[in-house]
């Protein structure tokens, strides 16, 4: 990250880029950020935060706020339909450096990995600990087995949550048994 992405923007009037591919949008959004106090500037100008509409804007470095778009890996992420105030505050939030997500993309529990990481290998050390949680051993319990801290146990528990998208032990256990059946060759 640059030093510029860095460092946080002012509190106050906020320089935001606006990316629209629909005029009629672009003008909407724009005058949204102006309503809220702040300033609009070309695409191409130095800006505090890029406000996007769906896409993210090609090779853009700026933080953006995108709106009704799926790149997770952006700073904010609003709905399409988000309203003004909505907008202004994911605007100084990503600027002061904050993710913003919508409510219903928050989750409580560790999510399942993307689906070109779907079938990531464990580990032999996840497999032993994957083993233990089967037989129903507390993290205490592996670590003393394993002779590893407990911290590592609870890495490796959360790995395997993330690896096979399961929320519980139990459910861990249960898609490893699962999987394991599905990748299974017969000869």
């Amino acid at each position: 990250m640059s030093e510029a992405a860095r460092k946080p923007a002012p509190v106050g009037r906020l320089r935001v880029a606006v990316h629209a591919v629909d005029l009629p949008r672009r003008s909407a959004l724009s005058r949204v950020v102006a309503e809220a106090g702040h300033v609009v500037v070309g695409a191409q100008d130095a800006a505090d935060v890029v406000l996007a509409d769906r896409d993210r804007p090609a090779g853009e470095t700026r933080p953006v706020v995108i709106l009704g778009g799926s790149d997770h890996d952006l700073p904010g992420v609003l709905s399409r339909d988000a309203g003004a105030s909505q907008i202004d505050a994911a605007i100084r939030a990503v600027a002061a450096g904050l993710v913003v997500r919508l409510p219903e993309a928050m989750d409580t529990g560790f999510g399942a990995m993307r689906e070109t990481d779907a079938r990531a290998l464990l580990t032999p050390r996840e497999l032993e600990v994957l083993a233990a949680l089967a037989e129903g051993m507390t993290n205490k319990a592996i670590a003393r087995r394993l002779n590893i801290s407990l911290h590592t146990v609870k890495f490796h528990v959360e790995s395997l949550f993330r690896k096979l998208g399961a929320r519980t032990r139990t459910e861990a256990v249960a898609k490893a048994s699962e999987r394991r059946r599905y990748e299974t060759i017969t000869l």
